[in-house]
C-alpha cells in the first residue's frame, strides 16, 4: 500500500489549504527555478528514466512524447496544450486535481513548456466542470500575482503564460487533434496524422497534447527522482497513480495508489468490497466506459495496469474502474455505452458515423431479446468493420465495449433471445 510520504496529490480529498500559499506548505512550487535552471535535455532524460506513460487513457510515455518537439524553433511559437476534458463515463479523477490541488497542475504547466521550448500553455477544461474552472482560474490568478507565472516565471528566467480555455462539452474534444480544432474555434473534428501535433498543432504550430495528470505528477517527479517514480508498479507499467472506484462498492471512491496491485485488493481495500461480498462480483470495466468489460472469472488474479489489460483483451484506460455486481444486466449496461457513443460521433468517418448506429439498433434488440441468435455474429463484423478505420480511436471506443460483452457473457445474450422467443428459461440462466 501507498505509504502517505509517497503521495503527490497531498490536497485530493480538499481537507487542506488550496491556495497558493497552502500548496507551498505541502512542497509544491520548491525549487521550481532550479529545476528549470537544470536545462530541457536534462529535465526530459529524467520524465523518460522515471517511466511515467500518459495518464489520460492510451498510456505514451510522457518523456518520449516531450522530446519529439523540435530542439530548435523555426520561428513558429510552440505551445503546450492540457487535455481537461475528461469526458469518459466513470473517469473522475483530474476533477480532483483542478479543484483541491491546482498548483500541482500549473507548476507542472511551467516545467512541461520549458521542456518542450512553448512559452505559452493552454489548458482546456470540459464545459460541464464550472467549480473547477472557477478554482483553476483563482489559482492561476495567484500565480500571476506571486510572479510564478508571466515574464520570467518564478525567476527562472522563463516567460510563460498559461490560459484556461472553457469547452463546450463534446466527449470527441478529449482527442487530442479534435480537442486542437476545438480550441482554435472550430468543430471538435479529429485531423487526420500525420501531422503529428508535435509537427503541426495548434494554428499549425510544433504542440504537445498531455493530460492533466500526467503534467502534474512532473514537478514531483523531478523533485524526488526517477528512480523513486520508478520503484512503485512492475517494469514498463511505473509509478503512482489516481484510480477511482464506482459502482457496486461499498465505498466509491477516488484514490492515489501505485500501479500494477491486482483488482481484488483495490476493490476491498479502496473500495470497501463489492456490494455483497466477492462472490456477488459480475463484471468490472477497467477504466472507462471504451476499456472492454471482464468478467469475475478473469479477474482472480487480475493486475491493475497497463500491459496485464492489454494481455487479457481490455485495457488500463484511466485506471477507474465500474464495479459491476450480480444485480446488473450487462448486456443493458454495454447498450447504454453504445447510445453513448453513438451520439457522442463527431460523423466524419463514415465506418464511425454509420457504424455506431447500426451497433447501437442492434442492442437495442440484444437487450429485448428480440433478436435472432445470428444477429449476435453480425454485431461482431459490424464492430470489426469499425475498428481501425476511423480517423481517432473513437470508433475502436464504441466496438470493445460491444465485443468484450460478445467475448464474455455471449451465452446471456442468447439466452435471452431464446427467452423471448419460448419464454423458456435455460439451464444457464436458471442457476
Amino acid at each position: 500500500m501507498l505509504k502517505d510520504q509517497d503521495r503527490i496529490f497531498t490536497n485530493l480529498y480538499g481537507m487542506h489549504d488550496r491556495s497558493l500559499k497552502g500548496a507551498q506548505s505541502r512542497g509544491h512550487w520548491d525549487g521550481t527555478a532550479d529545476i528549470i535552471g537544470k536545462g530541457r535535455d536534462w529535465i526530459i532524460d529524467q520524465m523518460k528514466a522515471s517511466g511515467l506513460r500518459g495518464r489520460g487513457g492510451a498510456g505514451f510515455p510522457t518523456g518520449l512524447k516531450w522530446s519529439f518537439m523540435p530542439k530548435e524553433s523555426d520561428g513558429r511559437p510552440a505551445y503546450l496544450v492540457i487535455n481537461a476534458d475528461e469526458s469518459e463515463p466513470a473517469t473522475c479523477k483530474d476533477r480532483e486535481i483542478m479543484r483541491h490541488d491546482p498548483h500541482t497542475l500549473i507548476e507542472g504547466a511551467l516545467i512541461a513548456s520549458f521542456a518542450i521550448g512553448a512559452n505559452a500553455a493552454y489548458i482546456y477544461i470540459r464545459g460541464e466542470y464550472i467549480r473547477e474552472k472557477e478554482v483553476l482560474q483563482a489559482a492561476i490568478d495567484e500565480c500571476y500575482d506571486a510572479g510564478l507565472l508571466g515574464k520570467n516565471a518564478a525567476k527562472s528566467g522563463w516567460d510563460f503564460d498559461l490560459y484556461l480555455h472553457h469547452g463546450a462539452g463534446a466527449y470527441i474534444c478529449g482527442e487530442e487533434t479534435a480537442l486542437i480544432e476545438s480550441l482554435e474555434g472550430k468543430k471538435g473534428m479529429p485531423r487526420m496524422k500525420p501531422p503529428f501535433p508535435a509537427g503541426a498543432g495548434l494554428y499549425g504550430c510544433p504542440t504537445t497534447v498531455n493530460n492533466v495528470e500526467s503534467i502534474a505528477v512532473a514537478p514531483t517527479i523531478l523533485r524526488r527522482g526517477p528512480e523513486w517514480f520508478a520503484g512503485f508498479g512492475r517494469p514498463n507499467n511505473a509509478g503512482t497513480k489516481l484510480f477511482a472506484i464506482t459502482g457496486h462498492v461499498n465505498s466509491p471512491s477516488v484514490f492515489e495508489e501505485q500501479m500494477s496491485l491486482t483488482v481484488r485488493e483495490m476493490i476491498e481495500r479502496h473500495g470497501g468490497g463489492v456490494r455483497g461480498g466477492w462472490d456477488n462480483l459480475k463484471a468490472i470495466i477497467p477504466g472507462g466506459a471504451s476499456c472492454p468489460v471482464l468478467p469475475k472469472e478473469a479477474l482472480e488474479d487480475a493486475i491493475m495496469d497497463f500491459d496485464w489489460m492489454r494481455e487479457n483483451k481490455s485495457s488500463f484506460g484511466t485506471g477507474c474502474m465500474i464495479v459491476m455486481d450480480q444485480s446488473t444486466d450487462v448486456i443493458k449496461a454495454v447498450w447504454r455505452l453504445s447510445k453513448f457513443f453513438k451520439h457522442e460521433s463527431c460523423g466524419q468517418c463514415t465506418p464511425c458515423r454509420e457504424g455506431t448506429g447500426w451497433m447501437s439498433r442492434v442492442m437495442d434488440r440484444l437487450v429485448t431479446g428480440d433478436a435472432e441468435v445470428e444477429e449476435i455474429d453480425m454485431l461482431l463484423a459490424v464492430t470489426k468493420q469499425v475498428e481501425g478505420h476511423t480517423i481517432c480511436a473513437l470508433g475502436d471506443a464504441a466496438a470493445w465495449p460491444i465485443q468484450g460483452l460478445v467475448r464474455h457473457f455471449r451465452n446471456e445474450i442468447e439466452d435471452r433471445i431464446k427467452y423471448k422467443k419460448t419464454g423458456r428459461v435455460s439451464a444457464v440462466a436458471a442457476e
